[in-house]
C-alpha cells in the first residue's frame, strides 16, 4: 500500500470514530398508532448516526411490529390483559371518536377523552408496573448504561423510568390536553389573552368573547381536567421512588421538549429555550406512485386527483356517512384515492377508488393532487403542508380540530362537520378549495415557510437528542420557574409585601394627619381661652 492510500486509510479511520464519538445508547417510551409513526423517523436516524436503540414496547401493540427484523431493538413489556382486551379497548375508542366526540361540544369532547384516559390509566399502570417493579428488567436496563430516554408523554410512565434508571430524558409531543402539561410541568407562558387554549379550536386573533370562551376553558382544563387522574400517578410516583412527588414535577425534569409543530402551523406566543420545533420531521419528496395507481391518477387530465384519508385509525365508517361522503365525491371532477376497508358504499362513483393502504406522502407529492380530505392528524397535515395542498377537514377528536383551525385560519383549509354533514356540505368544501386558487396559495405559502429552514427539523431533532447525550443533559436551558412555587411564580408573595408596605404608609400618614390634627385642634382651643 503506497503512502497515499496509507493517509486516505487513516482519514478515513478518523472520520469513522469522530462520527462515532457521540454514539451512545438510547431509551425509548413510545406511544402506539400514529404517534410511533412519526417516532420511529427519529429514531432510524440515531440508529444512521451510530447510536444503538431499544424500545420498550408492550406485547399486545398495533402499529410497533417488534416481530420484524428491524435496526431497532426491542424490548418486549409483558401485557397484563390479553390481546383480544387490547382489540376491544381500541375498537371501543375508535367507535367513541368517529362516532361520539365529534358531535359534542368541545369542551364535553374533552371530558369524554380525559374519561378515556383514566380507564387507559388502568391499563398503562400495571404496564408500569411490569418495568419498575421486575427486578430483573430494572438490572437489565440499568446495566444497558444508557445515555438519554426519549419519550412519547401521551400515556405516563416513561419519566418514571428515566428516574429509575437515572437517566436524562427528552419528550416528543404535539399537546396535552388543553395544554396543561406543558404550561404546569414544562412551565411554558401561556396568556390567556391571546394564546388560545389547546383544543380549543380558537385563534391567536379572539375577540372578546372569544377570549372569555378562552379564560373558562382554561380554568376548566387547570382545574377539572388537568387534576384528573393525577392523583393515581402522584401515589405511584411517590412510592416507586421513595419519596413525595408528583407526576407534574417528575415530567417537569425533561431536558427538552420536542413538539411536532412549525411556525407554519403554530401561531406566535412565548416559547422557552428548552422548547424546540421539530414539526415535518417526516416529510420527505414524494416517489413513484405503483404503476397502477399512478395510471389511474393520469387519467385524471387536467382537473387532477383527491387523496382522501381518516389516518392510521380509522378505517371504516357507518354504512350511511360512507355514502354521504362517496355521493359528493361522485359530484367532482378529480378523479378520487379513498383509503377505506368498510364495505363499498352503494353511491360510489366511477372516478373514485377504494385502498386499503395509499402511499399518502407520494400522492400528496404528485403535480396532479389537487386537495387532501383529511381528519386532521398531525402527520397528514404536515405533509399536505410540505407539497403546498389545500385541504378539507373532517376533524373527530383528540388534537383534530384545533389542527384544522390552525389551518383555516392561515387560508388552507375548509372544515365540515363529520356528524352532522350531508353530501353538499362536503362537495361545497371540496369546490371550494380546487376552484378558489386562495387556498393553494395560502398552502403553497406555507409549504415555503416549512422548507425554508436553516436546519431540517429531523436533523434538529436529532442534534437535540445527541445534545442532551453530549452534556448529560440541558439544564443550563431550564428556567427558574420549575423551582418557584405557584405564588412565587404569579409574584403573589411580592404583590402581597407590597401592597402590605402600601397600606402600612397610607396607615401612618393618616395617624400622623390624625395626630396633627388634634394637636392644631388643642392648640386652638388653648388660644381661644
Amino acid at each position: 500500500m503506497g503512502p497515499d492510500r496509507w493517509v486516505s486509510a487513516i482519514l478515513l479511520l478518523q472520520l469513522c470514530y469522530a462520527g462515532c464519538g457521540f454514539c451512545g445508547k438510547v431509551l425509548v417510551w413510545p406511544c402506539d398508532m400514529s404517534h410511533w409513526l412519526n417516532l420511529k423517523m427519529i429514531l432510524e436516524e440515531l440508529v444512521e448516526k451510530g447510536h444503538e436503540v431499544t424500545v420498550l414496547v408492550p406485547e399486545h401493540s398495533f402499529i410497533i411490529d417488534y416481530s420484524k427484523p428491524s435496526t431497532l431493538n426491542f424490548e418486549v413489556i409483558p401485557a397484563p390483559y390479553s390481546r383480544q382486551v387490547a382489540a376491544n379497548t381500541f375498537n371501543s375508542f375508535i367507535d367513541l371518536a368517529v362516532n361520539v366526540l365529534p358531535s359534542l361540544p368541545h369542551w364535553q369532547s374533552a371530558v369524554k377523552l380525559q374519561e378515556v384516559l383514566l380507564q387507559a390509566t388502568e391499563n398503562v399502570k400495571p404496564l408500569c408496573e411490569n418495568v419498575v417493579y421486575n427486578q430483573s428488567v430494572v438490572k437489565k436496563l440499568q446495566e444497558a448504561n444508557y445515555s438519554v430516554m426519549v419519550i412519547d408523554p401521551a400515556l405516563p410512565c416513561g419519566e418514571l423510568v428515566a428516574e429509575v434508571l437515572e437517566v436524562p430524558f427528552v419528550y416528543t409531543l404535539r399537546l396535552s390536553v388543553g395544554g396543561t402539561i406543558e404550561k404546569y410541568c414544562g412551565k411554558l407562558p401561556a396568556p390567556s389573552s391571546y394564546v388560545p387554549v389547546s383544543m380549543a379550536a380558537l385563534t391567536d386573533r379572539m375577540a372578546f368573547l372569544e377570549r372569555v370562551k378562552n379564560l373558562l376553558l382554561s380554568f376548566f382544563f387547570d382545574f377539572w381536567i388537568h387534576p384528573h387522574d393525577t392523583q393515581i400517578w402522584n401515589e405511584f410516583y411517590s412510592e416507586v421512588l421513595g419519596r413525595p412527588t408528583t407526576l407534574c414535577e417528575t415530567m417537569g425534569k425533561a431536558e427538552i421538549w420536542l413538539i411536532r409543530t412549525y411556525w407554519d402551523f403554530e401561531f406566535p406566543r412565548p416559547y422557552l429555550p428548552n422548547f424546540e420545533f421539530v414539526g415535518g420531521l417526516h416529510c420527505k419528496p414524494a416517489k413513484p406512485l405503483p404503476k397502477e395507481m399512478e395510471e389511474f391518477v393520469q387519467s385524471s387530465g387536467e382537473d387532477g386527483v383527491v387523496v382522501f384519508s381518516l389516518g392510521s385509525m380509522v378505517k371504516n365508517l357507518t354504512e350511511e356517512k360512507a355514502n354521504v361522503i362517496a355521493s359528493a365525491l361522485a359530484q367532482i371532477p378529480q378523479k378520487v384515492l379513498w383509503r377505506y376497508t368498510g364495505k363499498k358504499p352503494a353511491t360510489l362513483g366511477s372516478n373514485t377508488r377504494l385502498y386499503d393502504w395509499i402511499p399518502q406522502n407520494d400522492l400528496l407529492g404528485h403535480p396532479k393532487a389537487k386537495a387532501f380530505i383529511t381528519h386532521g392528524g398531525t402527520n397528514g397535515i404536515y405533509e399536505a403542508i410540505y407539497h403546498g395542498v389545500p385541504m378539507v377537514g373532517v376533524p373527530m377528536f383528540a388534537d383534530q380540530p384545533d389542527n384544522i383551525a390552525h389551518m383555516k385560519a392561515k387560508g388552507a383549509a375548509v372544515e365540515v362537520n363529520i356528524n352532522t354533514m350531508t353530501s353538499e356540505d362536503l362537495l361545497s368544501a371540496l369546490r371550494a378549495v380546487t376552484n378558489n386558487p386562495s387556498y393553494k396559495e395560502n398552502a403553497m405559502r406555507l409549504s415555503r415557510i416549512q422548507h425554508d429552514q436553516p436546519v431540517k427539523p429531523l436533523d434538529r431533532a436529532v442534534f437535540w437528542i445527541e445534545f442532551v447525550m453530549r452534556h448529560k443533559g440541558a439544564k443550563h436551558l431550564r428556567p427558574a420557574a420549575h423551582d418557584l412555587t405557584w405564588f412565587q411564580y404569579h409574584s403573589l408573595d411580592v404583590i402581597g409585601f407590597l401592597l402590605a408596605c402600601v397600606a402600612t404608609v397610607i396607615f401612618l400618614v393618616t395617624k400622623c394627619c390624625l395626630l396633627s390634627y388634634r394637636k392644631l385642634g388643642k392648640a386652638g382651643k388653648k388660644k381661644r381661652e
